[in-house]
This record gives C-alpha cells, structure tokens and sequence, in this order.
C-alpha cells in the first residue's frame, strides 16, 4: 500500500471519530437540536467566520432574466408606461381563448377590471403568507440566493373568477418588451395550486423579499413565487394569469428541452477547499447543501489521490469511503437584511420566537463543515454529496441534468512538505 493511500486509510478513520463526537447532522424533520456537546474544532473557525450569510440581500441574488432590453433595465418612464411600477401594475385574470375553462368573471385591462397593486395588498392584510425558499435555475449548479419570500397565495385569486368547471392547468407570464417571441411563460395544474401537497407552502403572487418590496432585478413588482421548484416556474414581473382546459404544460422551459415537472434536488456543493495545504495539516473544508423536496439528512465529504482511477461501472462513486460532514446549526445570525435581523412573524416554518421548527429546511439552504486530517504530499480530490431525507445519495434518485443540475461536485488541491 503506497503513503498517500496508507494516510487516506488513517484519514478515513480520524474523520469518522471526529463527526461522530461532534454529532450535529440531524435528519430532516426532526426537531431542532442544540449545537454539538463539544465545540467544532478551532482550525475551523477562520473559514466559518467567512460564510456567506444565510438570506441572501437581494442586490446579492445572481441574475439569470430574459428579455433584450431586459425588463429590469428599462427606464423609469418606460416601466410606468408598461406596468412595471407599483402604482401602473395590473394584472389581468382571463379564460384561456384556445382551451377556455368556464368562469364566472374575468379581470381585464378592457374593461378596467384588472387587479391593481392595492387591491392585491388588500387580499395580503387577511391572506398573506411568507415562507423561505431557495432560488435556483434548473440549469445552473449553484443557487442564486436564498430568502424570505412575501406574497399572496395564487388560489385567492383563482376564486376570484368564480371558476365552473373545465379548469385543468393554470398558465401565467409577465412582462418582455411586449414582443410575442420574448414570451416566457410557466404553468402549474391547478389542483397545485388549490392545494398544498405534503405540508408545502402555497404557491403565491409574490411583492416581498426579505420584508422589503421586490427590487426590479427580483421581479418587482410582482411575480409569481413556486416553492418546490426551480425558478422557471417563478414568473418575474407578473401581467397574465390563464385559466385553461389544457391538459397538459405548455411551459416555454418545456419547449428548451428541459423536464418542467422536476421539482428541486438535493444536493451539496463547496465553499472553501483551500488549494494548496502543507504536509500533515488538517485541511477545513466548507459549503452549502440545497434541500430539495426530498429533503436533506446527510452531508457526506471524500478526498481520493487524483491520480487513483475509479471503476467505470461505479459512475456515482458509492462504494467511496465517504464520511459524514457536520451540518451546521442555526445560524446566529440570518442576514439578508431583515428588519433588526429577525424573522417576520408568522413566517412558515418558524415558531413563535423566530426558531425554525425543523433543521435543516426542506426547499431552503444549510451549511456544513469538516476538519480533513492532514495528507502527505501530493495532489488531491474531494468531493461532496448529500443523503435526503430517503436515503437516497446524490445524484440519485433523479441524475438527469435535464431535471436540475446535482452533480456530485470535485475540486482538486495540492499537498506539498
């Protein structure tokens, strides 16, 4: 047995004893715990203090909008002009033309019936909801923040138009330079939106980020907030809600190629690998876990000599000595710029005094963090995945890029004497 391979043996061995004296990942839907009995190790202390914070501040959000000019960057008079101001808002509820259901009533620019800005407040002082989720793109390996979201649940406004019958799927789009080939629409069946499967928050027409009202870049000022999903399904700068007879989705991410009935994956990705380490140094290692509808229990870390081959026929490496990573507690302080750093009441998933009901969340995000006994010289991978809520191990149960991104993530470093 060569150096490298004898030390990754003893690796393997300090890693296991350290997790399980630390003793923090907790199963999802279990009830909160306390940190660990013992503090994590002071060689981690420099990287924690550098996470990022948990709600993302919505200047901080990654941008992935459509739309030549994009709606966003239009100016102030052109976003009057069109809609995009809180006070020019409207919002039309309509029977789908080509697949009408049968309603009693229609909101219409046409007839001035449209749902304007204060009318939509008015529904939220008796029906508002609020909840945390994290935003990611179906296609992008990383999220693009994390937040408090705000907003009125879609079915109120369903009901609205007193709905009949031959109600099947609701599709909804927002404004994009008023040019039919810019359309980005999504779509839902309605029964997703009348009801909430398995304990989800309601999907919801949504004005608020953090407490605050949506900046342009997020959508402002309004748009349509899917907590289960990637976010394609989450409309910005919400115009059009249709009520169809269709039978099927009719999404514009479904015409690119990609599955838009997967909801959100599990999985874990890296913060901070350090890439260069001296000899016999451990090694702190952060990052973050996304926790899909499946939920989260794991985070588990591996490191391999980079030259070592892997078995063709073992692609996700399960037969890796994997060892379990620490998912860290609640943090002290949340971040994301809400008012005197406290969650707003009432928001799902948090009691009474802020304290979230189970960790880590499902459809939000959780930290974690290991201490690497130290390697000998040489060059190195280590890679990262979670275990949901199932026991199933990243990238399963869903591999598929097509259905979300969940790649078990690698980084190379170097040890050197």
């Amino acid at each position: 047995m060569s150096e490298a391979r004898e030390f990754l043996t003893e690796h393997n061995e300090l890693t296991r004893r350290f997790f399980l004296r630390c003793g923090v990942t907790l199963a999802a839907g279990s009830a909160v715990a306390a940190r660990a009995a013992e503090p994590l190790p002071a060689e981690l202390a420099p990287v924690l203090e550098k996470l990022e914070s948990y709600f993302t501040e919505q200047s901080k959000f990654g941008d992935v909008s459509r739309g030549k000019p994009i709606p966003h960057t239009l100016p102030l008079e052109k976003k009057k002009e069109v809609g995009l101001t809180r006070e020019t808002w409207r919002l039309e509820i309509i029977s789908d033309p080509e697949n009408p259901a049968t309603l009693g009533k229609q909101f219409t620019k046409k007839d001035n019936t449209a749902i304007d800005f204060a009318t939509l407040l008015k529904l939220g002082e008796k029906h508002a909801v609020r909840f945390a989720k994290v935003m990611t793109c179906l296609n992008i390996g990383c999220p693009l923040g994390m937040g408090i979201w705000e907003g009125v649940p879609l079915r109120t406004l369903v009901w609205l138009t007193q709905p009949k019958e031959n109600l099947r799927r609701v599709f909804y789009y927002g404004y994009h330079n008023d040019d039919p080939k810019q359309m980005f629409r999504s779509s839902l069946p309605v029964g997703r939106i009348l009801e909430d499967y398995d304990d989800l928050p309601p999907v919801i027409v949504c004005y608020k980020l953090n407490g605050e009202w949506l900046t342009p870049e997020r959508g402002a000022p309004v748009r349509i907030l899917v907590p289960e999903h990637y976010g394609y399904k989450s409309v910005k700068w919400l115009t059009h809600i249709v009520l169809s007879n269709l039978y099927h989705a009719n999404d514009t991410y479904g015409t690119q190629n990609n599955d838009v009935d997967s909801p959100m994956k599990t999985f874990a990705a890296t913060l901070h690998v350090p890439g260069t380490v001296k000899t016999n140094t451990p090694i702190p290692v952060t990052g973050y876990a996304q926790s899909g509808i499946s939920g989260l229990s794991k985070v588990q870390v591996w490191v391999s000599p980079s030259e070592k081959k892997w078995p063709a026929d073992d692609p996700y490496f399960t037969t890796a000595a994997w060892t379990d990573a620490t998912i860290l507690a609640p943090p002290a302080k949340w971040g994301g710029e809400l008012t005197a750093d406290a969650i707003p009441k009432d928001t799902i998933g948090f009691d009474a005094t802020g304290k979230p009901k189970t960790w880590p969340m499902r459809l939000a995000k959780a930290h974690w963090a290991a201490l690497l006994p130290g390697l000998p010289a040489g060059e190195y991978t280590f890679r990262c995945r979670t275990i949901d809520a199932k026991g199933a191990a990243q990238p399963m149960p869903r591999p598929f890029k097509k259905s979300g991104r969940c790649d078990i993530e690698w980084v190379k470093f170097t040890v050197t004497g």
